[in-house]
């Protein structure tokens, strides 16, 4: 008997991860904030995974991964009428297997993990610690990353509207010394860039574009803070300060930030979580009506304006990288379900209470199907068979819009929920993350998986990672190009 979509609240607590308890940056302000990749609310790197993670990915219900998917979940801020969606893809039936003759998957394969910063929720393990432990703690996770053969780490660079590089652009990150603004007495950025290809990685550059801050008082950031110098650029919103996506100048600052840190260094990606205009607060609203009145004319309506914008972000700082440093690649890991199917036929059989294109203002599929990145990374935060965003289901339904992309399709893993307390019991069998991997495989266009996240790598408490390995990672691969 078909089921209506599942409340926001109800979808948001049964997805969200338990990873953080403080909020991750990036997240709504009712999730904690997993990032890149976790979901935090709806499925997925925290939030987002992220953000708890953070992309990123994998977080508390309380704080969306940033580092990931998933966010608050009630409440969508002015969704407006929907915007064209380009090359319509069909809704795919859930795997049947490989179809006999099907060539060989490509020995290429993205084996990632996100290395959060914010909040301190895998690296460093706690702000102010001597730069020799610091550095000491990152090379740790290096190597258990190659340990584990893996090919690829995604370190979030940029967490709050600051760096863990000495920018020209923005303050030293607080969760190297407890103060925003203070010089670390080391370059962790540049370090990690040369340690990851010293040990054969790919360091992928991970940012936040407009998270200002996982507080509300603009007198707490660095007095040379960007924001205290353009109070107008500000949105405080769910308890956080935010970036106004609305404004031009806003886009063209973040922009300048972020590719401070490609000039810089050879990093061999930058990268994306699932925050873009923030998570949906329940009785909130984020308050952009003086942009909207001066940019948004041309548009339809609010969201279509503010999809407009994430879009322009997106375009612009795919051309951004390629005119700085040629041939870094840009990647992006949203929350995993662009839209449910009862919303729009082209949508996924889920009912998430998030939607990406309607919540977030993030047309995905888009960024897909045109080729504006070089890949994505869904965060598909939940297990096999979980009715309201069955991973079976969503990995299908990416792979069937991927194809016949030059965009490379990987999944995002909620490695973080595997033996979790307080997780359903799927996540209580160390077999469910290879499993996943299994089912994957059915799927030529799925060229990989990134884990949310480091810290949950290293102590591995049920063994699921431990068990990925055995079953998939024998030998070592290259990440593809």
């Amino acid at each position: 008997m078909p089921m209506g979509r599942m409340s926001r609240r109800t979808f948001t607590l049964a997805a969200l991860s338990t990873l953080a308890s403080a909020p991750t940056a990036g997240t709504a302000a009712s999730a904690t904030d997993p990032e890149p990749g976790a979901a935090a609310t709806a499925p997925g790197r925290g939030t987002s995974a992220m953000d708890a993670m953070d992309p990123g990915p994998g977080t508390s219900a309380t704080d969306v991964m940033d580092a990931g998917p998933g966010t608050s979940a009630t409440g969508v801020v002015d969704a407006g009428p929907a915007a064209s969606v380009t090359d319509p893809v069909p809704v795919p039936a859930q795997p049947t297997g490989p179809a006999p003759g099907r060539p060989p998957r490509a020995s290429a394969e993205m084996r990632g993990v996100w290395i959060a910063t914010v909040v301190n929720r895998d690296w460093p393990s706690r702000p102010g610690l001597p730069a020799s432990t610091q550095r000491k703690e990152l090379i740790a996770h290096l190597d258990r990353a190659v340990r584990d053969r893996l090919n690829t780490v995604i370190l979030q660079v940029r967490p709050t509207a600051d760096a863990l590089w000495p920018s020209s652009h923005e303050p030293w990150s607080e969760y190297l010394t407890g103060t925003q603004g203070r010089d670390p007495g080391w370059d962790p950025l540049g370090t990690a860039v040369k340690e990851a290809h010293a040990r054969g990685l790919e360091l992928h550059a991970w940012c936040n574009p407009y998270r200002i801050a996982n507080h509300a008082d603009p007198a707490r950031l660095a007095a040379s803070h960007p924001a205290r110098r353009h109070p107008d650029w500000v949105v405080p919103y769910g308890g956080r300060l935010y970036y106004n996506p609305g404004l031009p100048a806003v886009r063209a600052f973040v922009q300048r930030a972020m590719l401070d840190a490609v000039a810089r260094y050879p990093v061999d990606a930058v990268h994306f979580d699932d925050y873009f205009y923030p998570y949906p607060v329940a009785g909130q609203t984020f308050d952009d009506d003086e942009a909207y009145d001066r940019y948004g004319g041309a548009f339809s309506s609010r969201a279509a304006w503010r999809r407009d914008n994430t879009d322009q972000l997106v375009r612009e700082m795919a051309a951004g990288i390629e005119r700085v440093r040629p041939g870094t690649r840009f990647g992006i890991s949203p929350f995993g379900v662009w839209r449910n199917a009862s919303t729009d036929p082209r949508g996924s059989d889920t009912r998430a209470g998030v939607e990406t294109y309607d919540d977030l203002y993030a047309d995905t599929r888009t960024w897909v199907r045109n080729h504006w990145i070089d890949y994505i990374v869904p965060q598909l935060y939940w297990h096999i068979g979980y009715a309201a965003a069955d991973y079976a289901r969503l990995v299908a339904w990416w792979a069937e819009v991927a194809e016949g992309t030059r965009t490379h399709l990987y999944v995002g893993e909620a490695l973080y929920r595997a033996g979790a307390a307080g997780q359903p019991a799927a996540w209580q069998d160390p077999a469910e993350l290879s499993r996943h991997l299994t089912l994957a495989a059915r799927y030529p266009r799925v060229r990989g998986h990134v884990f949310f996240a480091a810290r949950d790598l290293a102590a591995d408490p049920a063994g699921a990672m431990a068990r990925v390995v055995a079953d998939h990672y024998r030998k070592p691969a290259t990440p593809p190009r």
